[in-house]
Order: C-alpha cells, then sequence, then structure tokens
C-alpha cells in the first residue's frame, strides 16, 4: 500500500466560481490531455482559486480530494457544444473524478497575485504547508535555501516568472524590496558547466535578467549545503541595500505586465 507521505499531489486553478460549483455538486475536474502536466497521475488534487474569487478568497488553497478514478473524454462529452468552442469539441480531456471533496480550515495562502496553473507535489508537503511556496518539489536544493530565507523571516517567491524581450524565464528564488527586486538563484542538481551550450544559455539568461532591472545573488550546491553562514548575511546585506522586504500587501504588478501570469507546467487548462 502506498505510504501517505509518497502521495502524489496536483494543484490545479480553479479560474471561475463555476469550476468550484461543479467540483462540489459533481465532483469532477478536467485537463486538457496534451496540456497535462508531466508528472502524471496524481492521487489527491488540489485547488488553488484563481482573482475571480475576490479580494477575500483569491489566490488561496482550500480545497482538495483524493482522486477516485481519471477518464478520458472528448470536450463534446464534457460539455455543451458551441460555435464559440466547436473547434474544441473533439479534444480529449482527462476527467479527474475525486472520492470527496474536503476543505482546509486554515487555507495555503499565496502572498503576493501569482497564476499558478499546475503545481505537482507531495501530499505530504501539502498536509505541512502554510503558504504557497512551501509546496514546490523540483529541488532538494531549492528546499534548503527555502527553509534557510523562512528561518532569517525573509519574504521570498519560489519560482517566480518574468518575461523579458519575450522569453520566459523562472527564477529560483524573487525578494521584492522597496528600493529594487532580487533575483537568487542555485545551481540545483542539473547544471553543468562543461556543456557550452548551457553556458551560453545562462550567461544571456543572466544579462536578460539583469537588464530587467533584478539584481542578482548566486549560489553553488556545494554553498547551499555547506556555507549557511555566509551566504545567509549576504542575502541580507543585499536586501538592506534595496532598502529593505517590500510588504506583500503593498505589492502591485505594472498595468499590462506579463510577468502577472505564472505557470509551473503546462498550459490553461480550459
Amino acid at each position: 500500500m502506498q505510504q501517505m507521505e509518497n502521495k502524489e499531489l496536483l494543484v490545479a486553478l480553479l479560474p471561475r466560481k463555476t469550476a468550484l460549483k461543479r467540483l462540489k455538486t459533481e465532483g469532477w475536474y478536467h485537463i486538457p490531455m496534451e496540456n497535462a502536466p508531466k508528472r502524471w497521475s496524481p492521487d489527491v488534487m488540489a485547488f488553488f482559486q484563481g482573482k475571480v474569487f475576490g479580494e477575500e478568497e483569491a489566490y488561496k488553497i482550500r480545497y482538495f480530494g483524493e482522486v477516485e478514478r481519471i477518464d478520458v473524454f472528448p470536450r463534446k462529452d464534457l460539455f455543451r457544444t458551441t460555435k464559440r468552442n466547436q473547434f474544441k469539441s473533439e479534444r480529449l480531456y482527462y476527467r479527474i473524478q475525486l472520492k470527496d471533496l474536503k476543505m482546509r480550515y486554515q487555507p495555503i495562502i499565496s502572498h503576493r497575485p501569482r497564476r499558478i496553473v499546475f503545481l505537482p507535489t507531495t501530499l505530504e508537503k501539502f498536509e505541512k504547508a502554510e503558504q504557497i511556496n512551501d509546496l514546490f518539489d523540483g529541488s532538494p536544493l531549492e528546499d534548503r535555501l527555502w527553509s534557510a530565507l523562512k528561518y532569517i523571516n525573509v519574504a521570498a517567491e519560489r519560482q517566480w516568472k518574468i518575461v523579458v524581450q519575450d522569453k520566459d524565464y523562472f527564477l529560483d528564488f524573487a525578494i521584492f524590496c522597496k528600493n529594487g527586486k532580487l533575483a537568487i538563484e542555485t545551481d540545483g542538481y542539473t547544471y553543468h558547466y562543461d556543456d557550452r551550450n548551457q553556458i551560453d544559455y545562462d550567461t544571456w539568461r543572466r544579462n536578460d535578467i539583469e537588464l530587467d532591472g533584478w539584481r542578482s545573488l548566486h549560489y553553488t550546491t556545494k554553498q547551499v549545503k555547506d556555507d549557511w553562514n555566509r551566504y545567509l548575511p549576504q542575502i541580507q546585506e543585499m536586501i538592506e541595500q534595496l532598502g529593505g522586504v517590500e510588504e506583500p500587501r503593498v505589492f502591485k504588478r505594472k498595468v499590462g505586465e506579463k510577468q502577472g501570469k505564472y505557470i509551473v507546467d503546462g498550459e490553461e487548462p480550459l
């Protein structure tokens, strides 16, 4: 029998209130097969409430449930076909049926507005999480740095998407300060300095990020694992140079700024 802590959990977007109503009354959610996340299939689903849920409920995860079964249907068998969506009528969808829909008493919150479409993680992380950044499950190295940042009470955002010159980049950590913004990057376990193409990409990427107005700090795997007493003071010093961390409640994006859209894996589910 699969251990509870090893169960795969997928956080998915609730882009409209009707999606939540369907979950409550019929107990199912749908995802286009071609847009499903790479970590598939989930044992448990949880749901991130989008902007349409209003100031009090937006950017939170309240509802979750264990997956009972996953079937495949053309869209025409799930929804009424109209002229507007006729071109999608034959598109294949996963129909994820939940055993029951539960609600967390304390929701998992996002301190800053962001759009999460899919976030693959584990049930163990979900049960312990207080905020969205606790859920990310891509790198043990980033988990270690995240724990260190929380220890010194630095309000960072993990895997923050930015768009520079029509190119999408994901920052390991983004820290928004009163007089600027700071990107913290780690090598992780897939970084290859002996790959010339990777070195070229990383150089262009770093230059683009700096041109977008980001200050940056970069740490190797060894430094994150062994030298916390050196890199944490550096991060704190940089934050002080940038005027201190900006409170999430005053964080606002520029009108029309593309960075407001954030996707972990896959595309729009609906």
